[in-house]
């Protein structure tokens, strides 16, 4: 089934690769009018040239406020939100005791906050329009323990999970419903490539032992899963949080 979205306005953040290019060009392939946003401006020039569709890109930090406001006034109108920006910022783990303030909130700024400011940004519009559609990604570290073994990314995951909940209960009179995806282990970026190879044959087998379907996922089945929360065949779903993750 083809999931269509004429003339909707689409925002997807992190979109310069990954699940937020995957994200974007599932949408612009399916009629929307996709608006992709990150910072790394060669990435989002390739996501924007591969595009099937309408896909403006646009170099936005998400974890300030005011810029996210300035961009989301420039749209005009924005139907479907989708929060994808966010990742480990290079960081690796290490003892509680030796992380510093800013290792901590950097992380958390563009993993939950900057979620919180799109939202909030585009819930005007969603309003007057009485129709919207959120969707966060968080990931199968905001259920459990990261493999990454960074607090602050599993902590933020997790607050982006119940994030996804306080505000289904609160824009849900509009007809806004704010779902949020839980992707288990994707080979979707550099970061994940390096991150792969540093287990090792044994570690990428223990790791695929622990998957039902014994393999990993790729970008394309996260779109999936956000093309379903963003059409009418979840006109009732809100407040959920999907694992997609080969099964756990």
């Amino acid at each position: 089934m083809k999931l269509d979205f004429p003339n909707k306005a689409v925002i997807v953040t992190g979109a310069a690769h990954g699940f937020g290019r995957a994200i974007a060009h599932a949408f612009s392939s399916s009629g929307a009018r996709v608006h992709a946003w990150d910072l790394n401006a060669e990435e989002l020039a390739t996501t924007k040239a591969q595009a099937n569709g309408y896909c403006e890109v646009s170099a936005v930090d998400v974890t300030k406020s005011e810029v996210v406001l300035e961009a989301v006034k420039k749209i005009g109108r924005v139907d479907i939100l989708v929060n994808n920006a966010g990742g480990v910022l290079g960081q690796v783990g290490k003892p509680l005791e030796t992380v510093t303030p800013k290792e901590w909130n950097d992380i958390v700024a563009v993993n939950m906050s900057a979620a919180f400011y799109t939202a909030q940004a585009v819930a005007p519009y969603m309003k007057a329009a009485r129709w919207g559609r959120i969707i966060n990604i968080s990931s199968g570290a905001g259920l459990g323990p990261s493999l990454t073994g960074i607090q602050a990314y599993a902590s933020a995951k997790a607050g982006l999970i119940n994030l996804t909940r306080q505000l289904c209960h609160e824009l849900g009179a509009w007809n806004i419903t704010v779902n949020c995806i839980a992707p288990g282990f994707v080979l979707s970026n550099p970061t994940t490539e390096r991150q792969w190879q540093s287990y090792g044959q044994e570690g990428q087998q223990r790791l695929l032992e622990n998957i039902a379907m014994k393999r990993l996922g790729e970008p394309v089945d996260i779109a999936n899963a956000v093309l379903f929360f963003a059409s009418d065949l979840a006109n009732w779903v809100s407040g959920q949080v999907l694992s997609v993750d080969g099964g756990k």
